[in-house]
């Protein structure tokens, strides 16, 4: 069997620092959904023992997501499959809501999830405002400002990068939303366990979190609707989460969701200052070791996990290969759209030039990453990048006149 040709292979140790790509499952949630694929394995729905054990089970899952999010209600939480599920729920059931309104303000460095569904929803008539950022990522307010009037069905905005970890005002934007009329919807994917949620005191309507990226298995998210919200189910057929989301819930994967939400909850304060300052290391200790290269993204304002990095000159994928030959795996953009060639969107609407656009590597962090996954790292990279320097048919023409020095103020 494939499976098990896999299993009796030795994998050599990896230093994993991809994690806003996805998580390990922890130990203790892995332990806590065990049961429920095997000696608990009734439908939630059955009225039975059985099935009571598991709807019990959820309930209390509800209550610890509620806890992550900072709703006010634990009937808010709820189940989807996944963020993208839960993201294309809240904007579809929007435009079907308020069918009146025709349009709807997103930005350009949103995740493929939501992109594709608003370009999706612009071939079919919508308007579309496409909200720009400046060079470190941050949103063009005046032009969201702008965009707003009572002809907008909802604004759908992250609440942080996943390629840099530009935060995003999202609470400022919602009361802006709110002052047209419009639904707000939050893609909460990269703060999820990482950044304090409380989203019961702002004026967020929809909000998407995805489990495989605090820890929880793969295949699990949930959206926070705020009661009285109008809504519009996605996908029909059963009774399930209220008629908000019909098909039989995930339960395992449900309760491992719960447990990790728990976990993120609790060790959020203490993981965002350990986080910070490795990857504060990592970052200081590959400019000082690497000539032309810069951070990407706005070091004031972002998640503590992530460090987005250009190295001029070079091709990301060459990077990334090197790197996996050393036992290194990070990114160099969103999982959702490697495979290509071109620089990220993020990149292009950032304006970072090109001969650095094409060498963006991202190195994202947890709970389970180390000092030791920093020293290798900083050991192994200088010598990967200076060797594929030597390839590069541009290093020694243009290498004093980098493009690193436009950015490099903002972090000395």
């Amino acid at each position: 069997m494939i499976y098990e040709a896999v299993k009796t292979e030795s994998l050599p140790k990896t230093v994993y620092l991809d994690n806003n790509a996805t998580t390990r499952i922890d130990p203790q949630v892995l332990e806590t959904m065990l049961p429920f694929l095997s000696d608990y394995y009734g439908n939630p729905s059955s009225i039975h023992q059985l099935g009571a054990t598991v709807g019990h089970a959820m309930a209390k899952a509800r209550e610890q997501v509620q806890l992550l999010m900072g709703a006010e209600h634990a009937s808010e939480v709820v189940f989807t499959s996944c963020a993208t599920e839960a993201t294309a729920t809240a904007i579809m059931s929007a435009v079907e809501a308020m069918p009146d309104r025709k349009e709807i303000i997103t930005s350009v460095v949103e995740h493929p999830a939501t992109l594709q569904l608003c370009q999706h929803l612009e071939r079919k008539g919508y308007k579309v405002h496409w909200i720009g950022v400046d060079n470190k990522g941050r949103l063009d307010i005046d032009a969201f400002r702008a965009a707003l009037s009572e002809q907008v069905a909802v604004v759908s905005i992250m609440w942080a990068n996943n390629e840099t970890g530009t935060l995003f005002p999202v609470e400022k934007l919602a009361k802006l939303a709110k002052s047209v009329g419009a639904q707000m919807h939050v893609d909460a994917v990269q703060v999820a366990g990482k950044y304090p949620i409380n989203v019961q005191h702002t004026d967020i309507d929809m909000m998407s979190i995805s489990g495989h990226k605090f820890h929880a298995p793969k295949g699990v998210g949930a959206l926070y609707l705020r009661r009285g919200t109008r809504f519009r189910p996605l996908l029909r057929g059963g009774h399930q989460e209220r008629g908000r989301r019909a098909g039989t819930e995930n339960a395992a994967s449900i309760i491992g969701l719960g447990m990790a939400s728990e976990i993120a909850y609790h060790a959020m304060a203490g993981e965002t200052a350990r986080q910070s300052m490795m990857r504060d290391r990592l970052e200081q200790g590959l400019l000082a070791r690497i000539p032309s290269c810069f951070v990407t993204g706005n070091p004031q304002e972002r998640v503590a996990n992530t460090t987005n990095i250009a190295f001029e000159y070079i091709e990301g994928e060459a990077l990334l290969l090197m790197l996996n030959q050393v036992g290194v795996a990070c990114s160099s953009g969103s999982a959702c759209t490697s495979g290509s060639l071109e620089p990220s969107h993020v990149m292009k609407a950032m304006n970072i030039p090109f001969t650095a656009a094409h060498g963006t590597l991202r190195f994202s962090l947890s709970r389970f990453t180390t000092d030791d996954d920093i020293d290798a790292v900083l050991a192994e990279l200088p010598a990967i990048v200076a060797r594929l320097r030597m390839l590069s048919p541009y290093w020694d023409n243009d290498a004093n006149c980098g493009s690193s020095e436009m950015f490099a103020p903002a972090y000395a």
